[in-house]
């Protein structure tokens, strides 16, 4: 489903803010992987996510997603693949507009635009059976403008605009973290609930460590641009937090009061 093979990117180089960010990075995923991934502050995490997003390319190294190769292909012609939702709840909408015109935005990426008629009555029914799954009343407030809503329910509507249209690849960049413990577990659940629905193969960083474990079917840590650990089944699913603390020697502090 996705190959990253011999990833390399170096920030400022030759200057004395070098820093290499990704270094000889490999990772395979199969179809239907849900692969949460962890590591202190530096370690590549959302690096990656960029570079398989095309936000800036490769030094080295090739992307391909089912086959075909991304690594040269601009952010724009790569995201009809794609969905995102980032960890700042007011990136991935657009606050001035409607609920119902975000969903049609979404719902017609990859697509080319004419002038035609807007919002059909179909694709509201549409819009409205999606926005009751979120238990949110949001599917009752259709033209309501997105900035009039809270982190936590833009959150989980950019959620659903990345799912909408289902993507070959979810990317999920610690998209709980600006929020509050009791909304973060309500989009997490969200999230989980999507993805085993429509089978969608989804690369989620945190940096909660118990979130990692909980969720999805492997566990991947990296540290210094290039992954350390891989884990899956059940070694994956009667780990603990203190032992994966333990075995891996993690001193980070903002992981460890993710604990």
């Amino acid at each position: 489903m996705l190959e990253l093979k011999g990833l390399y990117k170096t920030f400022n180089p030759g200057t004395a803010n070098e820093k290499r960010a990704i270094d000889g990075l490999e990772l395979t995923l199969e179809e239907g992987d849900f692969v949460t991934v962890i590591g202190g502050n530096g370690a590549g995490k959302s690096t990656t996510l960029n570079l398989i997003a095309g936000v800036f390319p490769p030094d080295r190294g090739t992307i391909t997603l089912n086959g075909r190769d991304l690594t040269h292909l601009s952010e724009h012609r790569r995201a009809k693949y794609l969905g995102r939702v980032f960890q700042d709840p007011m990136m991935g909408t657009a606050a001035t507009m409607g609920i119902e015109e975000n969903l049609a935005l979404a719902l017609r990426r990859g697509k080319s635009r004419g002038l035609r008629p807007g919002i059909h009555n179909q694709e509201r029914e549409l819009y409205r059976e999606r926005l009751a799954t979120l238990g949110l009343g949001l599917e009752d407030r259709m033209t309501s403008k997105v900035g009039l809503l809270s982190g936590g329910q833009r959150q989980a509507l950019t959620l659903l605009m990345a799912t909408l249209k289902k993507p070959e690849l979810l990317l999920l960049d610690e998209h709980t973290a600006a929020l509050d413990p009791k909304t973060a577990d309500k989009v997490l659940q969200l999230t989980k609930e999507i993805v085993e629905r429509d089978h969608l193969t989804t690369l989620m960083v945190t940096h909660n460590m118990r979130n990692a474990i909980e969720y999805g079917n492997r566990l991947i840590m990296m540290d210094a641009g290039r992954v350390v650990v891989d884990l899956r089944g059940e070694e994956k699913k009667n780990l603990t937090v203190r032992e994966l603390l333990e075995k891996f020697n993690i001193e980070n502090d903002r992981m460890l009061l993710s604990e």
